[in-house]
């Protein structure tokens, strides 16, 4: 063999590695693409996340105060229809006082 031929083989191998490596390094970057992409949208889903928890948490304490204005009415509505039947009850015995 000749030094051309051994410089040509020599090339043509070492111009087959460096296909290689660059076939693994478009693979390896197209594999860092995804990752980053997943991560991406992970982490906007995870804000999302978040904002909808700081939403519900708001919905949460607006509804749990307006319950517990509902459960004040409620005992203030109880104490005035009790009040109401008492007196109701004293204007009956008053007409009729052999009720007893």
């Amino acid at each position: 063999m000749s030094r051309i031929e051994t410089f040509s083989d020599t090339l043509e191998v070492s111009l087959t590695r460096l296909a290689t490596a660059v076939d693994s390094l478009e693979r390896a970057a197209e594999r860092r693409m995804r990752q980053d992409e997943a991560r991406a949208n992970a982490e906007e889903e995870f804000a999302l996340m978040q904002d909808d928890r700081s939403r519900l948490a708001v919905e949460l304490d607006s509804a749990l105060d307006r319950s517990r204005t509902l459960e004040a009415a409620n005992a203030h509505a109880g104490e005035r229809l009790a009040q109401a039947a008492r007196a109701i009850e004293r204007i009956i015995e008053r007409m009729d006082p052999a009720a007893d």
